[in-house]
């Protein structure tokens, strides 16, 4: 038997606007939440994308091709609910993050890490008042519990569509720092994608292009483009 999917069963979508926020139309009939919960977006320029992945759809309806959608589900659905216990994992980041980090062999590869990842390290110490300590090795390094508080601080200090944007932008590079310096506009999302994958680099240039490596790769930088784009579109202008 073959697998039932939904079909495109409506002629346009279109926004409208509410008094708690912004919610996109199917004809006449809202759209809502895989939980029946109503899709209510803080903006409107967030509102007229998803309006656009929808009428998009040609015949089947495919869910992964409707990123901002499925990221404001889940920002309804599954964020705000467990809202504190999702930005304490994100903070936690801030113990462990990528840049702290480094190599201690071979030289290229210390040398690429410093190039890629100092810039940040220091952004973060002026920026956001939280100098990271940093490590070469194996050997585990404490952060300062002040540092790690303001950096928990920044995260809690979000809506539940920032908290959505950025777990995607620190779990997939493994950086708190990285997600951060994206929603504070320091870096891109490629130049993020790039920072994350220093390592990946380094090995590519040794040993050559591993076909399904770039493949995930890919699917990681699409994930960050598509985190970033729902911080832009969801903060009030």
């Amino acid at each position: 038997m073959s697998e039932w999917k939904a079909r495109r069963f409506w002629q346009s979508a279109s926004v409208r606007d509410l008094q708690e926020g912004w919610e996109v139309a199917l004809d006449d009939r809202p759209v809502r939440t895989p939980g029946k919960h109503p899709l209510i977006l803080p903006t409107l320029p967030l509102a007229q994308a998803i309006a656009d992945e929808w009428d998009a759809q040609v015949d089947v309806i495919d869910p992964y091709s409707m990123p901002l959608t499925r990221a404001a589900n889940s920002a309804i659905e599954k964020v705000a609910p467990q809202f504190s216990a999702i930005a304490a994992m994100l903070a936690d980041y801030g113990g462990t993050d990528l840049l702290s980090y480094r190599a201690d062999q071979p030289e290229m590869l210390i040398r690429m890490q410093a190039e890629g990842w100092d810039p940040l390290i220091d952004w973060a110490a002026t920026e956001l008042r939280a100098p990271l300590r940093i490590t070469h090795g194996v050997i585990p390094v404490a952060q300062d519990p002040e540092v790690l508080k303001r950096l928990r601080d920044e995260v809690e200090a979000l809506d539940s569509f920032g908290l959505t944007a950025l777990h995607d932008l620190v779990t997939l590079p493994g950086s708190l720092i990285i997600g951060l310096a994206v929603l504070r506009g320091r870096i891109d999302a490629d130049h993020a994608h790039r920072l994350s994958r220093i390592d990946e680099t380094y090995q590519a240039r040794q040993w050559g292009e591993d076909e399904e490596a770039m493949a995930a790769a890919e699917n990681r930088r699409r994930s960050i483009l598509s985190a970033a784009r729902l911080w832009e579109l969801s903060r009030p202008r």
